[in-house]
């Protein structure tokens, strides 16, 4: 088992932390999924025979969700859980 931190961005109510959590727990080999709206955090663990850092990404970014990538924010536009477009950087 593997564990891979996450910075998302544009979550912002219990909604959306939640289904960033089910798009994680969605993906093939995810075993546990934490996150966390407070600190926009989510901490994977996963199988890496069955998965990678960059389907969990993938993932999330389906959600309609950003991720921030070694001190960068990949743009994402997505309306998040609440309906509101929301654009990451």
């Amino acid at each position: 088992m593997q564990t891979e931190q996450l910075k998302v961005t544009g979550m912002t109510c219990g909604g959306c932390s939640s289904k960033v959590t089910n798009a994680l727990k969605a993906v093939n080999g995810v075993d546990d999924v934490i996150v966390s709206l407070a600190t926009g955090q989510a901490t994977v663990q996963y199988d890496e025979k069955l998965t990678s850092p960059e389907q969990l990404k993938s993932a999330v970014k389906e959600a309609g969700y950003g991720i921030v990538a070694s001190n960068v924010t990949e743009l994402t536009q997505g309306k998040g859980c609440c309906g509101q477009v929301l654009l990451n950087h």
